[in-house]
């Protein structure tokens, strides 16, 4: 017996001590590492990483948000939402952007996801709301949001959808154009042109999801994660 108990006191103490441990789509275990040279250098933008990122000691500078050129250049240290508090959408809207991860997988051992935010209010507080679609460079994708607390709007896993571009393998290129649009009653996400989800406002306007449709719009990346952001327009439906 006594064996027994020190077997799993020292499981439960190494399951402990696991550093800043975050879970792939797949299940896999890998740890959020912070960035060098991190922090926000483009006037007027912010981020907030997320809850679990911040217990576990990481800040914003754990990630890096520069601007490169005509692109906003993005590496991922923990995962973190940015946004500029001037960038506001409201009525029937289209907001989008175009995504190049330069090379696949390179920050990770899994396919990591990124994409487009609207609808966001009280960002940067524990009351927080906004929704994302967000592609992942083996053509699957997620719709998530936060509410404060997060949720899922197709699935834990996301879905495959033959409009997302797949990477020709690990440390190769690859781009995705996302767009997230608001039209009367329904909620779109479009990636390369084609409407991969859509969704009853009434589903996102609700108790624990979105306060409104209307909000601060900017994009999302998953932990562990680099690409290069161009064309973040917004346009009125």
């Amino acid at each position: 017996m006594m064996r027994y108990v020190a077997a799993l006191t020292i499981a439960l103490l190494a399951v402990m001590l696991l550093p800043r441990a975050n879970f792939s789509q797949g299940g896999q275990m890998e740890a959020s590492r912070g960035v060098a040279g991190g922090g926000i250098s483009v006037a007027g933008w912010t981020g907030k990483i997320d809850a679990k990122e911040e217990a576990a000691g990481l800040t914003l500078n754990s990630a890096k948000l520069a601007k490169e050129g005509d692109a906003l250049h993005v590496v991922t240290g923990p995962a973190v939402t940015y946004w500029n508090p001037a960038n506001k959408a409201t009525g029937d809207y289209t907001v989008k952007a175009t995504f190049k991860e330069p090379k696949y997988m390179s920050l990770n051992n899994h396919p990591h996801p990124y994409g487009i935010v609207i609808a966001g209010n009280d960002l940067g507080t524990d009351q927080q709301s906004y929704l994302y679609c967000a592609a992942y460079g083996n053509g699957n994708f997620i719709v998530r949001g936060f509410g404060p607390a997060p949720f899922q709007m197709n699935g834990p896993r996301g879905a495959a959808d033959p409009a997302v571009n797949k990477a020709a393998g690990p440390g190769e290129p690859v781009t995705q154009e996302i767009a997230m649009s608001v039209k009367g009653d329904k909620v779109e996400c479009s990636i390369n042109n084609k409407v991969v989800a859509s969704y009853d406002k009434s589903a996102l306007v609700t108790s624990g999801k979105l306060k409104s449709t209307n909000g601060i719009y900017g994009f999302r990346f998953a932990h562990n994660t680099e690409a290069l952001v161009t064309g973040l327009t917004v346009t009125k439906n």
